[in-house]
């Protein structure tokens, strides 16, 4: 069996600054990481091959950066991996970077071999649409399952994949025929820490880079902005909370104080006195 994980490098969003002016995320001055949930995504991928054999693949869109991301996955057990890096892309939505991956994702089956299944995160967290893997099985013509929790079962001589999926009202078994895409929870697998000959592996690696000039018959007014239809007109960052009340003194005055506010709000005290009950 053969799998293709897409993956993403992403800016820490707990480390984020934004750009003064255009409110825009500073990249220039923000650490970058791979996609939390994608590293979920290339343990499930890599547990497949260990159970059904074949191999597995990673691609990423991004600027040149993103080939740690993609030695990353190598030091998880990917076998190869892919980059699409050019300013012909930049500033691309869910909708151009969905094309321009479905695109890679032909080449890779044309030059390589013909995948059963591509499996993704549950969402970006730059972006938490969630959005760009069910894109890429559109323009593939593939099945798409998302929320997957638990691959139940692959048969290969039988071209079919049986998943555990998580619904608004519950959970549903869903038996497909393959190919199919599937994005998972991050609850399905924790990644695996690096074996050292994998990281001495993935240190020395080069990714098979493409430009937009690699990718044959690609339509360059669907890529980038150009083949963006959304726009982020704004991004600003959530109010800090303000801080409390900082109560001064000796003990004593600073118990008085306490006291006073505890008074004023008499559904503290009826909450603290049940946890003091406990």
């Amino acid at each position: 069996m053969h799998a293709l994980v897409l993956v993403k490098q992403v800016p820490d969003t707990k480390n984020a600054k934004l750009h003064p002016v255009t409110y825009t995320i500073d990249r220039s001055s923000t650490i970058n990481i791979t996609n939390p949930s994608d590293l979920n995504a290339v343990e499930t991928a890599v547990r497949m091959k260990e159970a059904y054999g074949g191999m597995v693949l990673s691609l990423s869109m991004g600027p040149p950066s993103a080939v740690e991301t993609i030695r990353q996955t190598i030091q998880m057990g990917v076998d190869q991996g892919f980059m699409i890096s050019d300013r012909a892309f930049a500033g691309a939505d869910t909708l151009a970077t969905a094309y321009a991956l479905s695109v890679a994702v032909k080449k890779i089956e044309r030059t390589v071999a013909p995948l059963d299944l591509i499996i993704t995160g549950k969402m970006t967290i730059d972006g938490d649409t969630g959005q760009v893997g069910p894109g890429v099985a559109r323009r593939l013509g593939w099945y798409v399952f998302t929320n997957v929790l638990e691959i139940v079962d692959i048969q290969l001589n039988k071209r079919m994949i049986t998943v555990r999926r998580q619904t608004n009202s519950g959970y549903e078994v869903v038996v497909s025929p393959l190919p199919a895409l599937i994005a998972v929870d991050p609850s399905i697998y924790k990644p695996r820490r690096a074996s050292m000959p994998n990281m001495v592996r993935a240190a020395r690696y080069q990714p098979t880079i493409w430009s937009v000039d690699d990718l044959e018959g690609i339509d360059r007014s669907k890529l980038g902005l150009k083949g963006s239809p959304t726009i982020v007109r704004k991004v600003f960052p959530p109010p800090k909370p303000e801080g409390g009340e900082k109560i001064t003194g000796t003990l004593d005055e600073q118990v008085k104080i306490l006291t006073k506010i505890l008074l004023q709000r008499p559904e503290w005290i009826k909450t603290n006195a049940k946890v003091g009950e406990r």
